[in-house]
């Protein structure tokens, strides 16, 4: 009898925890490929579930257009040594990233290097 409360109980516990694992989804991201690129910050946004980073890019036609990057938690970035007042508005960085599939002005950053870290991920 212990043998069957105790083998409800791991099951119901498995099966209330599945949804928190399924919503970190990056299937709209190209997950395959890098691309690289630079900036200037233009807006931090140090929350959860994750932390974004939005980044003025010029184009090749001297235009200009703002790409919202997709980094990991807070508590992850902080592990990896970030901290909210590590990159601010006006910092020129160099992002390595995941495009979106779609081809719009987004990525889910890999690696991010500013002038305090070099190439350090950001995921």
């Amino acid at each position: 009898m212990q043998l069957k409360a105790f083998a409800l109980a791991a099951t119901s516990a498995l099966l209330l925890a599945y949804p928190a694992l399924a919503h970190h989804s990056h299937a709209n991201y190209e997950q395959a490929e890098f691309i690289e690129m630079e900036g200037t910050v233009t807006q931090v946004m140090w929350m959860n579930p994750h932390v974004w980073l939005y980044m003025e890019v010029e184009k090749d036609d001297g235009t200009s257009s703002v790409w919202a990057l997709e980094g990991g938690s807070i508590g992850a970035l902080m592990r990896g040594g970030w901290q909210p007042d590590s990159i601010q508005v006006g910092d020129p960085i160099h992002v390595r990233c995941h495009h979106l599939k779609d081809g719009s002005d987004g990525c889910l950053l890999g690696y991010v290097t500013t002038d305090e870290f070099e190439g350090k991920e950001f995921d």
